[in-house]
């Protein structure tokens, strides 16, 4: 199939049915018990500074095991899954000193994917699963100082910002990504350099894909760290006329409703969420089980609240599948029709009905 023809799959599948995103990816990983051999090759052996806990990387390592745990979670249920690219921008990986690996990174993790997904598909022909480009925010900020003596201060540029996000970009769409995730987003202006890096691939020839956008609540205040509420958020990415716009992590379903509800209301296109397994406990552990995380996510799609579901931190593959089982046979949300007005943002939302 042409990206053209896997565009127009989606978006019939998104339209029948409510779709699963897998879920974490760092709770499995975990889980597996690895050591810093499992994260190095021989060209890195010499590498002198600690890679264990650098989860991108093992794109590289043991493709084995990623390959496999998309595999876990399509068999759980899940429609899309996404790669394992959350930190392979060079701004991210600056921090093991491994800025140059960052296009092989997304490369090498799309294709993983892909290979899971093309294999998948060929022993499932009546239900169609997806690949989606994870993008997360990177460990910088471009709204907010790191040094509360110079509120003017930054530590990244837009100019570089956008440049990794680029250079991620264009290798998830090389290695055959069918929709970008710009996810887990805390400062909007990161996420608007995310965006424009996507948008401007069209302008090297490379054809268009999706771009699904998830903001992040960050504590019970109801806003992301940079201090937009979820209808302000909206306001600042709507432009980008996203395939579906969300939120993820840092809230179990409990919390993170009212925001989705919030969302709903005003964004005119899909839904998505993926929360966390509740909050973690005092040990950093997930308690939520797959059958509570199930019951407040079929909630929400009862009311008619979401068109994509999945899990963040601290699900499982169990998770998943209860979350699938969970919403099979109820239908997505209706997409509304919003009056023609102009919507601008700030930290809150303004609406000026023509």
């Amino acid at each position: 199939m042409t990206r053209a023809e896997v565009t127009q799959a989606l978006t019939r599948a998104a339209d029948e049915r409510i779709l699963v995103l897998d879920g974490s990816w760092g709770t499995m990983i975990q889980r597996m018990g690895l050591s810093e051999t499992d994260f190095r090759t021989p060209a890195l052996a010499a590498h002198p500074r600690p890679l264990l806990g650098n989860n991108d990387l093992l794109s590289l390592t043991r493709p084995d095991l990623i390959e496999g745990l998309h595999r876990t979670y399509l068999e759980a249920g899940a429609d899309i899954t996404e790669t394992n690219t959350f930190s392979s921008t060079s701004i991210a990986q600056a921090d093991y000193g491994l800025e140059t690996l960052a296009r092989e990174l997304n490369l090498e993790a799309a294709r993983a994917a892909r290979r899971a997904v093309d294999g998948w598909n060929r022993e499932h022909p009546g239900r169609r699963a997806f690949v989606a480009g994870a993008m997360g925010p990177t460990n910088r900020t471009l709204s907010i100082s790191p040094d509360v003596n110079d509120p003017g201060y930054r530590a990244v540029s837009f100019d570089q910002m956008y440049a990794a996000y680029a250079e991620q970009a264009r290798a998830l769409h090389e290695g055959g990504v069918d929709i970008f995730l710009i996810e887990t987003i805390f400062d909007t202006l990161n996420a608007k350099a995310a965006i424009k890096a996507i948008i401007d691939l069209h302008d090297e020839g490379l054809e268009p894909l999706p771009i699904w956008i998830s903001g992040t609540i960050t504590d019970r205040s109801g806003r992301t760290l940079s201090g937009q509420t979820p209808e302000a958020f909206w306001n600042s990415v709507r432009h980008a006329r996203p395939f579906a716009v969300g939120l993820n992590c840092a809230l179990g379903a409990d919390l993170m409703r009212p925001h989705i509800q919030a969302l709903a209301r005003v964004a005119d296109t899909r839904i998505a969420a993926f929360p966390n397994a509740g909050l973690p406990n005092a040990m950093g552990e997930y308690d939520e089980q797959p059958d509570e995380t199930a019951a407040h996510l079929r909630e929400w799609a009862q009311s008619g609240l979401v068109n994509i579901l999945g899990g963040c931190c601290g699900t499982t593959p169990e998770h998943i599948r209860h979350i699938a089982q969970a919403v099979a046979g109820l239908a997505p949300r209706t997409i509304p029709e919003r009056p023609r007005a102009l919507r601008l943002s700030g930290l809150e939302p303004f609406e000026a009905l023509a």
